[in-house]
């Protein structure tokens, strides 16, 4: 709770391919960039793609936040990236 009080909980929402390891690539940017993930809820896959929101402490990361977007957008199969709170 002081986390989010702190601006240090931020919500990030992906659109990504319905593709086998997209998800985990993100994942694996998010630990890259030293962001702690609390939460991920995928929805389902509609018409090839899915939706996928993460919530992440990030006072550890190791750039900006836009650093972490452009990292998110440069892995193959994701659609876009977006900060969505915090």
């Amino acid at each position: 709770f002081n986390d989010m009080l702190n601006g240090h909980i931020v919500t990030f929402q992906v659109l990504l391919k319905d593709e086998p390891g997209v998800l985990s690539s993100i994942l694996a940017s998010f630990a890259a960039s030293g962001g702690n993930i609390l939460t991920i809820n995928q929805g389902l896959p509609i018409n090839g793609c899915a939706v996928v929101t993460v919530n992440a402490e990030t006072s550890g990361l190791q750039g900006s936040l836009q650093d972490l977007l452009t990292k998110l957008n440069s892995v193959d199969g994701v659609l876009r990236s977006e900060v969505l709170a915090g």
